[in-house]
């Protein structure tokens, strides 16, 4: 008798693990149930910062909207043999051609930030891949040089976007240090923000026209050198091939 009732609650037993393996292979939101209750994601990443020992940063500019300080960014820039990466909006490029030349004379880098600016996620792949291409197209009728480098705008992305960049050669850019420089504060607390995140490997997210940006990025370049960071433009912090880029956004060196 007490062996039946072991064979019988071990095939309930049995049973229920078989329940919960098939709900595992549900889908939620998009993510397998296994995935959410192993604790891992099937959902892609850009990169935000690179896992690196070197005392190397990135800096970043995008630009969609305004000009004006965009020569003398390119002159502070110099001034402390520093290197950038702006992103830069098909209609800026279009509003701007002459800023797109200096930028590019100056040796800085550019990347695309989209050619209208829209909400990416919210198109489908097609879409996606006209707002990539035409802003490519764009730039390198005045450059004549490639484009490597994307950023979505206002930060939003999903699997498919990655995928459309990856299809086209771009390496998909977000940040880990937000300057926050667009919300109108002052040089010193855009300094004082970005001093108190910045580490090894981090990428640096300012705006080429925000209130402050040309004081904040003198101060911000004239700290990091006092201690010790060489700043770049972000093709010269990133991994160009064999890396893998973890959950957080983290690239790392095979």
């Amino acid at each position: 008798m007490l062996s039946v009732v072991i064979k019988s609650r071990t095939i309930k037993i049995f049973i229920a693990m078989v329940l919960v393996c098939v709900a595992l292979t549900l889908s939620v939101n998009g993510t397998t149930s296994a995935a959410v209750y192993f604790g891992y994601s099937t959902r892609k990443v850009p990169i935000y910062n690179v896992d690196t020992n070197e005392k190397q940063v990135a800096i970043s500019f995008d630009a969609a909207w305004g000009a004006d300080k965009t020569q003398e960014i390119i002159e502070i820039l110099d001034e402390f043999d520093a290197k950038a990466t702006f992103f830069l909006v098909g209609f800026w490029v279009d509003d701007y051609p002459e800023m797109v030349k200096a930028i590019d004379e100056a040796g800085l880098e550019i990347g695309t930030h989209s050619n209208t600016h829209p909400d990416m996620i919210k198109l489908d792949k097609a879409t996606m891949k006209n707002e990539l291409e035409t802003c490519i197209g764009k730039i390198k009728a005045i450059t004549s040089k490639d484009v490597k480098l994307f950023r979505a705008p206002f930060g939003s992305y999903n699997n498919d976007l990655l995928d459309v960049a990856s299809g086209l050669g771009l390496k998909t850019i977000q940040w880990d240090v937000d300057s926050l420089d667009w919300k109108g504060l002052s040089a010193n607390e855009i300094c004082q923000r970005i001093m108190s995140r910045v580490k090894n490997g981090s990428i640096i997210l300012m705006h080429n026209n925000s209130d402050h940006v040309l004081d904040g990025l003198r101060l911000v370049l004239n700290r990091l050198k006092v201690a010790g960071y060489k700043v770049t433009a972000i093709s010269d912090l990133v991994y160009e091939s064999d890396y893998t880029i973890d959950r957080n956004g983290v690239q790392h060196k095979n």
